[in-house]
């Protein structure tokens, strides 16, 4: 059975308002305590989109967002692919077009690509909706060229998240809230050694270098 999650995301009705209305307003949830969430994601979302020719893919990927942005940079045939299940916000992705975009429609559990495909993949603000969520994180490391960046913005385990009914209310809606060391164990046992994990206040940042083979 869909979660409710799964059920909003796709949705049209929703998709349409979730760029401009719902993901801000969702985003600001991250942010309790203080600005950092959105600042580090901004800063770190920046620094994927770096100049250069490369191939980056966006995991769960909505309508697009970051997959515009990471795409913004690119040069020579750089290009960024979104990957997400939902066809509806993917309609909404190919009704922006941008150029060294392109989009797929598939199961992040079970990615349509080869491996070691991409220099960088990216899974931001998603991880915690998909069921079942830490086999994703093995498919994004398998997918990830030896000595390419894994990154991750995802929930955490806060006294926010535990206060009465606030985990409840999560699982009921199919939101995941990862524990401190739930995404670095998982890459660790992936075979990825080399990360930098940042807490800020709701969230978890993850970037990761995948060990040379």
């Amino acid at each position: 059975m869909a979660t409710l999650a799964q059920r909003f995301m796709t949705n049209p009705v929703f998709s349409a308002v979730y760029e401009g209305l719902w993901r801000p307003a969702f985003t600001r949830l991250f942010s309790l305590g203080g600005p950092g969430t959105a600042e580090f994601d901004k800063a770190l979302t920046a620094y994927l989109a770096r100049s250069g020719d490369r191939t980056i893919l966006d995991v769960a990927c909505g309508p697009g967002l970051y997959t515009r942005r990471l795409a913004a940079n690119l040069t020579s045939d750089g290009r960024c692919v979104g990957i997400d299940f939902s066809g509806a916000m993917l309609a909404q992705a190919v009704s922006k077009p941008l150029a060294r975009t392109s989009y797929v429609r598939g199961d992040a559990h079970h990615l349509p690509f080869r491996d070691g495909a991409f220099d960088t993949v990216a899974c931001f603000a998603a991880l915690y909706l998909i069921p079942d969520p830490l086999p994703v994180v093995d498919e994004l490391v398998r997918v990830t060229r030896p000595g390419g960046e894994i990154a991750i913005f995802t929930s955490v385990t806060t006294p926010v998240s535990q206060l009465p009914g606030v985990e409840t209310i999560g699982k009921l809606a199919g939101f995941h809230f990862f524990g401190r060391h739930e995404i670095t164990d998982r890459l660790r046992a992936a075979g990825v050694t080399r990360m930098e994990h940042t807490i800020v206040d709701q969230g978890q940042f993850v970037l990761a270098t995948k060990d040379q083979s």
